[in-house]
């Protein structure tokens, strides 16, 4: 009997890779963030806190370059990558704020928390949209002469 090898799917694959190449960097920005934090108060956390908050970080980080890829899949339409893109991200990221207790676990700060970051997320893809659509006008303009 023949056995079949399975192969991952690229995408998968590519988003593991790129989350597990980034995802250190979120640790070193919640130890960025805790120094500075801690410069102005008096921050008191406890070990379990701290590696809670650094494992956070490395969640957000890894979905954050994972999920990069979504943009990549030509069978997915801008506007599905994106908002699949923000599903994932907000996901992550609500999560990791709440179990940490970054936002406490009230209906109206999640509002909030969720209002900031939809307005975040469409900002930084409609700068991002301007530049690559500016960006391709003037290549097309200059292969045409």
């Amino acid at each position: 009997m023949k056995t079949e090898k399975r192969r991952i799917n690229p995408y998968l694959k590519e988003f593991l890779h790129r989350g597990l190449v980034f995802g250190g960097l979120g640790c070193i920005v919640v130890g960025i963030v805790l120094a500075f934090v801690g410069i102005k108060t008096d921050l008191n956390l406890a070990g379990w806190q701290i590696l809670l908050a650094v494992f956070s970080g490395y969640l957000i980080a890894f979905a954050q370059a994972g999920t990069s890829v979504f943009h990549q899949i030509e069978s997915w339409s801008p506007i599905k990558s994106a908002g699949l893109q923000l599903l994932c991200l907000y996901a992550t990221y609500v999560c990791a704020y709440l179990i940490n207790n970054w936002i406490p676990l009230r209906w109206q700060l999640i509002l909030i928390f969720t209002g900031a970051f939809v307005a975040g997320y469409a900002l930084i893809w409609g700068i991002i949209y301007l530049s690559v659509t500016a960006a391709a006008k003037k290549l097309n303009k200059n292969l045409q002469g």
